[in-house]
């Protein structure tokens, strides 16, 4: 008899092939996952995939013990040594029209101690090489999609009184939950989720607002946003029209900064997990778009590595919104991954902006978005720095100023 978890993990796999890739009939499917733990789901959404049409499932396995002992034991001048068969391999496939699915479980702190230059190196080569993979995604070019599935390193991080069944369960639970998982009809439920985004976005995209000014204990910070910029949240559409949900959860609606318009000083609110490293209660102090100072309790030496993968590592690439109390954020848990914590807070990315949150911009060359105030950077790293006390501010063409959000949460109801 098949238990509850096997029922919802099924219906897990279900929800983000018909709902976050939306994969069509006939349509190939690349699964970039890892660690060997998540393989029960990987197995259902592969299930899924073929269930949904595909002629193809392609799985690439990526170890992180394999790649923590790899720093351990690998020369010290080899970190710049990648397997760009990997990236090629999923370029290709994306190109050719494959949906792409990126599903892991990562302990947020499994590269804690080891070497920050050879990490540094390491991180930088990988994003090199993603880097055109990162490029399809930013236009949509095909349905793509990060999902989460939980692991025993990450349970016990976020569980750590717990023991690791017990962790492993009420992780599951969480993740359950925030998924809609324990509803009769998630489904229905995400479709009309991407309604309500859509309709948010929709609105603040007419108000073509110059700036956002965020205030809060810690954090006073104007973002300037460009001419022409798109919110977007919920679905997005490929280029043919398929629309698809590239998180899930999300609640967010996001758009992209002007690059060289963002001023002040922004204090996190909760850890950001990089690079194996918990990054916490960090500061970052902006001028005309640039940070030019940061702080932060521990691992400082790790986010100065971040801002300086390259020159506009310190530029934003993404400003998103969302209302305090979520479902994500009632369920009081600080999950430790990027995919849920974001979805608990108000967030910016350090690094690349998404070409299609500006009108035009999946079709500009390089030069002209980045004349349009559009960032491009290797890397596409989110934070949080929302909470309950925040206000936030939409200031207009005419430099007036109207109420967005009060104390976490959305000033207007639509």
């Amino acid at each position: 008899m098949t238990s509850d978890f096997e029922k919802k993990l099924a219906k897990y796999a279900d929800l983000i092939v018909k709902v976050g890739l939306n994969l069509q009939p006939g349509q190939r499917l690349f699964i970039w996952t890892g660690p060997l733990e998540v393989a029960p789901l990987v197995r259902e959404v592969t299930a899924a995939a073929y269930a949904n049409g595909a002629p193809l499932v392609s799985v690439l396995w990526m170890d992180e013990q394999i790649g923590k002992i790899r720093l351990e034991n690998a020369p010290a001048d080899s970190f710049e040594e990648y397997p760009s068969w990997t990236t090629e391999g999923l370029h290709t496939s994306m190109q050719r029209g494959d949906a792409y699915l990126q599903l892991f479980g990562l302990d947020p702190q499994r590269l804690k101690g080891q070497d920050p230059d050879h990490l540094a190196i390491a991180g930088k080569t990988a994003s090199k090489h993603y880097k055109p993979i990162g490029a399809l995604q930013s236009r949509n070019a095909v349905q793509w999609a990060y999902v989460a599935a939980v692991t025993s390193g990450w349970a016990q991080r976020v569980f750590p009184t717990l023991s690791p069944q017990d962790a492993e369960e009420r992780l599951w639970e969480a993740v359950f939950a925030a998924c809609r998982l324990d509803q009769p009809d998630p489904i229905a439920l995400w479709t009309q989720q991407e309604k309500d985004l859509s309709q948010r976005k929709n609105i603040l995209t007419a108000k073509q607002y110059s700036a956002l000014h965020f205030i809060t204990p810690g954090t006073d910070l104007r973002v300037g946003l460009p001419t022409g910029h798109k919110w977007e949240g919920g679905g997005d559409l490929t280029p043919e029209g398929v629309l698809f949900m590239a998180n899930i959860p999300t609640e967010e609606v996001y758009t992209m900064p002007h690059k060289d318009k963002v001023d002040g000083v922004v204090a996190s609110s909760k850890p950001l997990s990089y690079q194996g490293n918990l990054i916490e209660n960090f500061n970052l102090t902006f001028d005309n778009g640039k940070v030019v100072d940061y702080s932060a309790e521990n691992v400082e030496d790790v986010l100065g590595r971040l801002l300086d993968t390259d020159e506009n590592a310190r530029f934003l690439g993404e400003v998103a919104l969302i209302p305090h109390k979520t479902p994500i954020s009632q369920l009081g848990i600080l999950f430790l991954n990027t995919l849920y914590d974001e979805n608990t807070s108000n967030h910016l990315a350090l690094g690349s902006a998404y070409r299609y949150t500006l009108e035009g911009g999946t079709d500009m060359s390089d030069e002209d978005f980045a004349k349009a105030g559009g960032n491009d950077s290797l890397v596409h790293v989110d934070f949080m720095f929302g909470s309950e006390k925040m206000d936030v501010d939409g200031i207009l063409a005419d430099g007036s100023s109207e109420p967005l959000m009060r104390a976490g949460e959305w000033a207007t109801s639509t």
